[in-house]
């Protein structure tokens, strides 16, 4: 347990002392807020009424797509966790660490951005405060989990980026954060659906600010519950230790597993 904090604790300073980390993590998300608060709002008034669940996923996807895998790749081509094995350390504890700090950092931007928001530029408020945060905690576990599981399936850090972008660039565009999933053309709403960002900001609309909402609220819950636990346990089970060994114990496409509950959702 005091190796575990430890090792937390390191993790944690890191991710304010590097300045990559403290980019991806404060700045990026924090600046692209105040930027939207500032300008998006005046060109597109209705966005205020979901600006606060858009902000906190974009500041998730920051820390977590963006900020999360490269770091993992990097440690495990450097050769890190060949002591960490031979330190007894599990690759449940290397994984979780490194989740549980960012999921963290990501909290305390989404408790700035949810709490400025509504006085500094008129964002409308949560209906339940208590499932925003719910919801909050759940989306940035999932979208931290599907980190974890990008930096260990990615053979490369330029792999990383491209497994990143591949979600983070289609959230952006289609996953409700700019604009409402029901004003899409109804040929791309089932492409809406494949994405985790599209069933928070469904969960978030539902249920903590009581709106209407093109996908079952609950339903996108399970589903985001759901993708996370199976990503984290795909992590766990496709971690190599060593970028040098060839076997491993499962190939690096069984990753894609995770997005099976996204796509069973669809056709629910």
């Amino acid at each position: 347990m005091n190796a575990f904090a430890n090792h937390f604790g390191f993790e944690f300073k890191a991710g304010l002392r590097n300045a990559t980390a403290m980019l991806m993590n404060y700045l990026f998300p924090l600046g692209f807020y105040v930027m939207m608060g500032v300008v998006f709002t005046q060109i597109l008034p209705t966005f205020r009424d979901t600006m606060i669940p858009a902000m906190l996923i974009i500041a998730a996807m920051s820390s977590t797509l963006l900020g999360l895998p490269d770091p993992l790749v990097t440690s495990r081509e450097a050769g890190i966790y060949r002591s960490y094995k031979i330190n007894g350390v599990p690759a449940v504890s290397i994984l979780a660490v490194p989740v549980l700090t960012t999921m963290i950092h990501a909290l305390i931007v989404g408790a700035i951005i949810a709490l400025t928001a509504p006085p500094f530029f008129r964002a409308t408020p949560p209906s339940s405060w208590g499932m925003l945060a719910l919801i909050a905690l759940l989306t940035i576990f999932t979208f931290g989990a599907t980190g974890a599981l990008i930096g260990v399936a990615s053979p490369s850090s330029r792999a990383t980026v491209l497994w990143s972008q591949l979600i983070f660039l289609p959230s952006m565009l289609l996953g409700g954060l700019m604009m409402p999933v029901s004003v899409l053309p109804e040929s791309v709403r089932p492409f809406a659906g494949l994405l985790p960002s599209s069933h928070a900001m469904q969960a978030f609309a539902g249920l903590a600010f009581g709106q209407e909402t093109v996908f079952d609220p609950v339903r996108s819950v399970i589903i985001l519950a759901t993708s996370g636990i199976l990503a984290f346990g795909l992590a766990i089970y496709l971690f190599n230790w060593d970028s040098r060994n060839a076997a491993r114990r499962g190939h690096p496409l069984l990753a894609l597993l995770a997005a099976v509950p996204y796509v069973v959702g669809l056709f629910i």
